[in-house]
């Protein structure tokens, strides 16, 4: 059985994760990308912004099919405003920030919310809790290319910094 609140608090930490990665990237670098096929990391980032509060904020309007046409307009009319060229301080804080909001939305949602069967985009049939949980997931997917563009640029990722402080204790 998956509950709502583990959900909630391992996005939390996955989160966490992924603002420290976009705070310990170098500013000056953001338009970086490994090769010119693939998004960069401050693309990746948005992304990650973009789309889950843009999801949660779906899930949270009450929105039942996703799989419409509009869909992608929906989406785009819950993505949080930032500037063009925003430094990695500013979004990673706004990566926290947006998560703390939604988290609180969520929390105070009945059980019954979260067991409503809602049609995902693809159309397949998900409750909105299972669709929390793939949100979640997606931001995983995710958070690991901005993990490998840190090693590439020969910085280690704050979750293998704390693996390896653990270690030498």
């Amino acid at each position: 059985m998956v509950r709502l609140e583990k959900v909630l608090e391992t996005w939390q930490t996955i989160r966490n994760d992924t603002a420290q990665a976009v705070e310990d990237f170098p500013t000056d670098n953001l338009d970086y990308r490994p090769v010119d096929e693939l998004a960069t990391f401050e693309e990746i980032a948005r992304h990650i912004l973009d789309v889950s509060h843009g999801l949660t904020g779906i899930l949270l309007a009450g929105e039942e099919n996703l799989a419409t046409p509009d869909f992608r307009e929906k989406l785009k009319q819950y993505m949080v405003p930032l500037p063009e060229k925003p430094d990695r301080v500013a979004l990673g804080v706004e990566l926290r920030k947006q998560l703390a909001i939604r988290v609180e939305e969520l929390r105070r949602q009945p059980p019954e919310f979260y067991a409503k069967i809602i049609t995902r985009f693809d159309g397949q049939q998900f409750t909105r809790l299972e669709m929390l949980q793939f949100v979640k997931e997606h931001e995983l997917t995710h958070r690991q290319q901005l993990f490998m563009y840190l090693r590439l640029k020969g910085i280690v990722p704050a979750t293998t910094r704390r693996r390896l402080a653990a270690a030498k204790r």
